[in-house]
């Protein structure tokens, strides 16, 4: 089976030796992506504002594998403290619609850049 790496402008760079994104056949393998700013490298402000950032870095990845959201079969979401739930939710609903995408959420002492929350994905067409 091929591997192809999926990186996109709308996105961070990998801040590792990894891939933004790997396509292998119909589906796509998305790294975390944190809440930073494509442009600048910069979280966002606040738990809120790095899961808009975030979820959509992760839709600029998927758009360029020519994905939507809507594909997305399973997500896991990484939260520094799993008081944010609540506030990581509300966004995360603004931007997923039912059938919601199976999902596993886990407290992590620390992610890399002191981010509050990081977000992986796997889609499928």
């Amino acid at each position: 089976m091929k591997l192809k790496s999926i990186a996109s402008a709308d996105a961070p760079k990998a801040i590792g030796p990894y891939s933004p994104a790997v396509r292998s056949g119909e589906r796509l393998y998305c790294s975390g992506q944190l809440g930073l700013d494509p442009l600048s490298g910069e979280l966002a402000s606040g738990v809120a504002a790095q899961t808009e950032r975030a979820i959509l870095n992760l839709k600029a990845l998927l758009t360029a594998a020519g994905l939507s959201l809507g594909d997305v079969a399973k997500t896991t979401v990484f939260l520094v403290d799993m008081a944010d739930f609540a506030a990581v939710n509300e966004v995360y609903a603004s931007h997923f619609v039912a059938p919601y995408p199976a999902r596993s959420t886990v407290q992590v002492a620390a992610l890399p850049k002191g981010g509050l929350v990081e977000i992986e994905a796997i889609a499928e067409k």
